[in-house]
């Protein structure tokens, strides 16, 4: 069986698409093969910045003979289908056989394909795949019609096994398939020929190519860690970035350098930015303070004065880039002192949000409204709260984010510690806030716990979920172009790690109700005089939003009941008054995600929604910490078990109610129990009934089930001694009821009739 190797060597594939690119190489010519019925045993697909490589390691030799038996027409059918049917076989009247069937005889076609050997094969496929390779981007070079992403230079195309290796025959676009590669291109350009794949992997080492990407990565994360360790520093962890410059070069050289001390006073993001985007080097820093020293630069090659050369031009550059970067942090800072974080945020009003929502300074005022009334929900001050809201988005102004729009949130902070313009910086609360309210970012970005930041998170991201499910903007299947899915997983994180315990839909209505007020002032203000006067009414929309984003929302109410609005209104009061269509969508858009959240942490779907049917299923830590415990409980024997007490119980209850067409729902009477299982029951309810209620009321889940575990036992004794359909009507009522109580008591905890068995 033959192995076979595939190289196509051309000018340098961007970084960015060569992982890509070696797995659909592998995809497509695998595929094919199978398809034209060769089998392999492994193939393996590697990328470097000149070439795309595939192994394939157990190719058989030939594809197998093929024998197709086809039925046709009866043999006395119109020559019309007689001619059809050859047309169709490719064969001749005389090639055909006849057989017996159940309506006759009928001709029968046998078709055979001779196996084909695995080369015309392999270069059948390799043809198409080459001739429609999905590049994101391609090109056409010279005077072929051949497209690849940059221009092809060679094909290397061989199988080898122990007799030695062959040249697949393969022609494209005037080139054609051999056994040579290039080497580096600087170190080592000569071609040289190969006879498999380790031959081929060796000799490129030799000739200072690294095929295996991972490999590059290993050695330039090495490299990196040693030249820091020597020199007491630490290395910034990028992995993109590692993945990029391996994708650039393939003879990785790791050279340190140093940053000119004038620029050492940049914040260490600014420094680790401008130089990973514009460079493409790595950082260094001091472990004791913190800032960036030193930067690390790969080459694509060895030189004779160690890279010295290399490293000078690149400090120099650098220099030219750090040199942008300090003038846009000193006029930031002089903005700053000038007119302070607040002044440069009024600058928002002209930077669009979103054509129906208005401008970032209008989100703004909406994120500080729900940010005052957030705050006291999770022992935040108010006025520091407010404050945050209005500075967080300023830094979007700056020059500096303006040229690294990734330094959004943490330049705020830097300039909301500088001095303002009464010489004094912000709260350091505020500061925190300014950076860290845009998280989490993801599942596994870090949540603030700064109370500050807490409230403004929230708020910013509240605002953001009902705006858009204001104008209509929702998720649809695969398609979430405002990422309002991340901001809901946000919402659910910063909820359960600071372990916020409040009613969510409130909130939601009260967003709800802010982006209501801008649709509506914006409406107002292409319709009609802001300021109109109704009876009893004085002032102006603009009033309402003050009166509502300083916690006046009776007042905001108020006013809106005496204004003559249009019927946008309706929706408008009905938000302020907690009734908002929209705000219970989005309440249900949030427990759709807290189900991903949570399968994801292990908890079943079945107990999530036995959960959600309770009331208060809007506060999402009372909701999550009910799941967990319910979890728990059905992962023992007892509160397996004991499902299974409930389950029964309300079958036979629910079925003799519907028989009956009567409720048992009365208490029902211990005088009346005959049995001494019966009479265990009452006594086991009644106790746990007293511990169940108080635990509920201190939302104590684990007390509840614990004290709900302790009925498994009784309910299993009853229903194995016990007959609840007796003859004696009086002593089957009593039961019944008695099975309702069961019920009840366990369906304090959560709908356990959601729970599947």
């Amino acid at each position: 069986m033959p192995d076979a190797l595939i190289e196509l060597f051309s000018e340098e594939i961007p970084a960015r698409m060569q992982a890509r690119a070696a797995d659909d190489l592998k995809r497509l010519v695998t595929e094919g093969l199978v398809q034209a019925g060769l089998t392999y045993a492994h193939a393996r697909a590697f990328a470097t910045p000149r070439r795309l490589v595939l192994a394939i390691e157990g190719l058989t030799a030939q594809s197998p003979t093929r024998r197709e038996e086809r039925k046709g027409p009866k043999v006395d059918a119109p020559q019309q289908a007689i001619e059809g049917f050859l047309r169709s076989t490719g064969l001749t009247l005389d090639q055909l056989q006849t057989r017996d069937d159940k309506k006759g005889a009928v001709y029968m076609a046998v078709i055979e394909q001779p196996g084909r050997p695995a080369g015309a094969i392999l270069a059948e496929v390799l043809d198409g795949v080459i001739r429609a390779f999905p590049w994101p981007k391609s090109m056409r070079w010279g005077s072929g019609s051949l497209r690849w992403v940059r221009p092809l230079h060679s094909i290397l195309c061989i199988l080898s096994d122990e007799a030695g290796a062959q040249v697949v025959p393969l022609e494209v676009d005037g080139m054609h398939a051999g056994d040579t590669t290039g080497g580096h291109r600087f170190m080592a350009p000569e071609r040289f020929a190969v006879t498999g794949f380790e031959d081929y992997a060796a000799r490129l080492k030799r000739a200072f190519v690294i095929l295996d990407a991972q490999e590059r990565m290993d050695l330039i994360a090495h490299e990196i860690d040693q030249r820091a360790f020597a020199l007491g520093l630490e290395p910034v962890a990028d992995r993109a970035l590692l993945a990029e410059v391996a994708g650039l070069v393939e003879w990785p050289v790791v050279l340190v350098g140093e940053i000119g001390p004038e620029f050492l006073d940049l914040p260490p993001e600014v420094l680790q930015t401008s130089m990973r985007e514009h460079q493409k080097f790595f950082s260094l820093r001091d472990p004791k303070s913190g800032q960036i020293v030193r930067f690390v630069t790969v080459a694509n090659r060895e030189t004779a004065d160690g890279g010295a050369t290399i490293l000078a031009g690149n400090q120099k550059v650098l220099a030219a880039r750090l040199s942008d970067a300090k003038f846009f942090w000193e006029n930031d800072l002089r903005n700053v002192r000038q007119i302070g974080l607040e002044g440069m945020a009024e600058g928002l009003a002209k930077v669009t949000f979103h054509n129906k929502l208005g401008s970032q300074k209008d989100r703004i005022s909406r994120i500080e409204a729900l940010a005052r009334e957030i705050a006291p929900l999770v022992n935040a001050d108010p006025n520091q709260a407010a404050l945050a809201a209005r500075v967080a988005k300023a830094d979007l102004r700056s020059d500096m984010v303006g040229e690294f729009p990734e330094l959004q949130g943490a330049m705020g902070l830097y300039y909301a510690r500088a001095p303002q313009p009464d010489g004094a910086p912000l709260p350091e609360a505020v500061a925190l806030a300014c950076r860290e309210h845009y998280q989490p970012l993801g599942p596994s970005d870090s949540v603030p716990t700064n109370l500050v930041s807490v409230a403004v998170a929230l708020a910013d991201k509240i605002d953001t979920l009902t705006g858009f499910w204001a104008i209509d903007e929702k998720p649809t299947g695969s398609k979430d172009p405002y990422a309002l899915r991340r901001a809901a997983l946000g919402v659910i994180r910063l909820v359960q790690k600071n372990n916020i315990s409040s009613p969510l839909l409130r909130l939601l209505n009260d967003g709800d109700a802010l982006n209501e007020l801008f649709i509506l002032n914006r409406k107002l203000n292409d319709t009609w005089d802001k300021t109109v006067g109704g009876a009893g009414f004085e002032g102006s929309i603009e009033q309402i939003v003050s009166d509502f984003a300083a916690g006046n929302k009776s007042e905001s109410e108020t006013r809106l009941r005496l204004m003559p609005l249009p019927s946008t209104g309706d929706r408008l009061v009905d938000a302020l008054v907690g009734k908002s269509s929209r705000a219970a969508d989005l309440l249900a858009f949030l427990h759709d995600r807290l189900k991903v959240h949570l399968r994801d942490e292990g908890i079943r779907h079945d107990v999530i929604d036995a959960c959600l049917a309770m009331p208060g299923n809007d506060d999402l830590t009372l909701l999550v910490n009910r799941a967990e415990a319910l979890s728990a409980f059905l992962k023992t024997d007892d509160g397996e078990n004991l499902i299974q007490g409930f389950r029964r119980a309300n079958n036979i209850l629910t079925q003799a109610e519907q028989k009956d067409g009567v409720e048992y729902s009365f208490g029902p009477d211990p005088a009346l129990a005959e049995t001494g299982e019966e009479k265990t029951l009452f006594a086991a309810l009644d106790h746990a009934e007293q511990a169940i209620a108080p635990a509920m009321k201190a939302e104590d889940f684990p007390a509840a089930m614990a004290a709900m575990a302790g009925l498994r036992a009784p309910i299993d004794a009853f229903f194995e001694a016990v007959q609840i359909n007796t003859d004696n009507q009086i002593i089957r009522r009593n039961r019944l009821n008695l099975l309702h109580r069961i019920r009840a008591t366990c369906l304090q905890v959560a709908d356990l009739t959601r729970i599947e068995g």
